[in-house]
């Protein structure tokens, strides 16, 4: 499988790496930041210890830990991997295969679903559920409206063959091997 655009040097991918990492690092605050981080913080209007109860504010603090590692790994992923950022004014010179996006194509968002909704669970808040739903939905109409056409342009069939393989939202057990 060809999952790359023109083959670069050596030394041309590496004098990406670093602007490729500065430039996810900026995005990771900017937008999982503030979409995972901020809103919910400021949304739950709770500043201090959980109240939910101890076995929902242990399970969502499992589903923000296991959220926020996938986050961290898609995000080096784009930077060592693809060369660019999760950014569309900065994006990657590769297609992103490898990793947990063996497993799910929109790994970032599920990520940044688990995290909120394990807000919600330490924070016992019906609000940032809702919000959890909100931004479910708004981020499947992105996925659809302008991310897959930009893929599909941008890598052809190399892109529709993952597409077909590896789901987009519930993560297959098994990781796919590419073709």
């Amino acid at each position: 499988m060809r999952n790359f655009r023109p083959e670069r040097s050596r030394g041309v991918q590496a004098s990406r790496k670093p602007s490729a990492i500065l430039g996810s690092a900026i995005f990771f605050i900017t937008a999982p930041g503030v979409v995972a981080g901020l809103v919910p913080w400021l949304a739950s209007g709770r500043y201090g210890l959980p109240v939910a109860s101890w076995p929902l504010a242990i399970l969502g603090a499992a589903l923000v830990a296991v959220g926020l590692g996938v986050v961290l790994h898609a995000f080096a992923r784009f930077a060592l991997e693809g060369l660019g950022t999760p950014a569309p004014i900065a994006p990657t010179d590769r297609l992103v295969v490898g990793g947990v996006y063996r497993h799910v194509r929109n790994p970032m968002y599920v990520a940044v679903l688990s995290i909120i909704l394990g807000q919600a669970l330490i924070f016992a808040s019906w609000q940032l559920a809702a919000y959890a739903v909100i931004m479910g939905a708004v981020m499947a109409t992105f996925v659809r409206i302008y991310e897959e056409p930009v893929l599909l342009r941008q890598y052809g069939a190399d892109y529709e063959a993952y597409r077909q393989n590896v789901p987009g939202w519930l993560p297959r057990l098994t990781p796919w091997r590419g073709a």
